[in-house]
C-alpha cells in the first residue's frame, strides 16, 4: 500500500506541537481581551464593544475547534505509531490518513479565524481613514 514506519507520523509531532502552542496563545490574549472589553461594557454599555465582545466570541469559539482538531491530529499519530509497533499497517495507514484530514481542518480554521481577525482590525480602523 505505501511505506509507512515509525518516524512518518513522529514527524507531524513538533508541527503540531507548535501549532498547538500558537492557538494557546492567541486564546489566552483574546480571552484577557474579552475580560478588559467585558468589565468596559458593564461600566459603560456599547454597541460597538458588545460587537468586538461577540466577534471575538466567535474567534475564542474557532480556536477551540482548532485546538481540539490539531489534538485528535496528535492522538491519531499516537494510535498510529503503536498500531505500527504492532503491524496492523492497512489500520495505520487510515489512522494517520484521517490524522492528517484533521491536521488541514485545523489550519482551515486558523485562516478562517486570521480573515475574521483582519477584517475586525479594518472595521476598527475605519474610523481612522474617515477623518484624513
Amino acid at each position: 500500500m505505501t511505506d509507512l514506519d515509525l518516524t512518518t507520523p513522529a514527524l507531524l509531532f513538533s508541527a503540531i506541537s507548535l501549532l498547538l502552542l500558537a492557538y494557546t496563545n492567541r486564546f489566552l490574549h483574546l480571552a484577557a481581551l474579552i475580560r478588559n472589553l467585558h468589565a468596559l461594557y458593564k461600566e459603560k454599555p456599547d454597541s460597538l464593544l458588545f460587537g468586538q465582545i461577540k466577534n471575538l466570541r466567535l474567534r475564542i469559539s474557532l480556536i477551540r475547534h482548532m485546538q481540539i482538531y490539531g489534538i485528535t491530529s496528535l492522538l491519531l499519530c499516537v494510535v498510529c505509531m503503536f498500531l505500527i509497533y504492532i503491524s496492523y499497517m492497512i489500520i495505520a495507514v487510515y489512522v494517520f490518513g484521517v490524522a492528517l484530514v484533521l491536521l488541514i481542518g485545523s489550519l482551515g480554521i486558523s485562516i478562517w479565524e486570521i480573515q475574521i481577525s483582519v477584517r475586525a482590525l479594518n472595521l476598527h480602523l475605519s474610523d481612522i481613514e474617515k477623518d484624513d
